[in-house]
């Protein structure tokens, strides 16, 4: 890992940690809640986000857990899950379901191209447009250029129109939105605001990747890292 990475990786870490206190929790005091307060079914639909659990679907179920942006993957494996279960369960691709979540450093394949234009997400993120080898000012991801993706299918807007449910951490967004607002000289409030509102259509916001991998398992789904 590159000096670059663990320093950003230490700065989401100290800014989570953070944003923990900020909110008056501690690591204490979240365990004795977990231990005292039972666990709601993850089938239920108190919340937005059990009712997006609730709308997985499918016979055979899988998770990719994405963390990174790892060039695509978690979108490369997604579509050839869903093209080769078909084939070897010998069922109807709506029979197969597939869950994304986008998490940490891999939060801005959720975004918009006005949101990486604006906010440089390429430069913060360290993710380089494929066509001209610097870094990105579009999502190189989502509604793509040819040579964007070795598998043009497996683009973000085209795996949700097949079904496949997108999950973006809200605690990655909470965090990497402190940082990009304190290096832009902007309010945390507004940037974050901004943010949320970019999230492409279909992708829904979690609480936090962790949390819906938790979810989508405790749904069906089996565990894939992707990266």
């Amino acid at each position: 890992m590159t000096d670059s990475k663990l320093k950003q990786r230490r700065q989401f870490l100290n800014s989570a940690a953070a944003t923990a206190a900020a909110i008056g929790l501690s690591a204490k005091a979240a365990l004795l809640q977990a231990a005292d307060t039972p666990a709601a079914p993850a089938s239920g639909t108190d919340t937005d986000f059990q009712k997006w659990l609730a709308g997985i679907h499918g016979k055979y179920r899988q998770v990719y857990d994405a963390p990174e942006p790892n060039s695509g993957f978690a979108l490369l494996w997604s579509y050839v899950f869903l093209m080769t279960g078909a084939q070897g369960y010998g069922v109807p691709e709506s029979d197969l379901g597939v869950v994304v979540v986008l998490r940490h450093a891999a939060i801005p394949l959720a975004f918009n191209d006005a949101l990486w234009a604006k906010y440089k997400m390429g430069e913060v993120f360290k993710i380089n447009d494929p066509a001209t080898k610097a870094p990105s000012t579009r999502n190189p991801f989502a509604n793509i250029k040819p040579g964007d993706l070795p598998i043009p299918d497996a683009a973000v807007d085209k795996l949700i129109a097949r079904g496949v449910k997108f999950g973006v951490c809200n605690m990655a967004i909470t965090v990497y939105s402190g940082i990009v607002a304190k290096q832009m000289g902007l309010q945390h409030d507004e940037v974050k605001k901004d943010w949320i509102a970019g999230v492409l259509p279909g992708i829904t916001v979690v609480p936090s990747g962790v949390v819906a991998v938790n979810g989508a398992q405790a749904n069906g789904c089996t565990y894939c890292f992707a990266g």
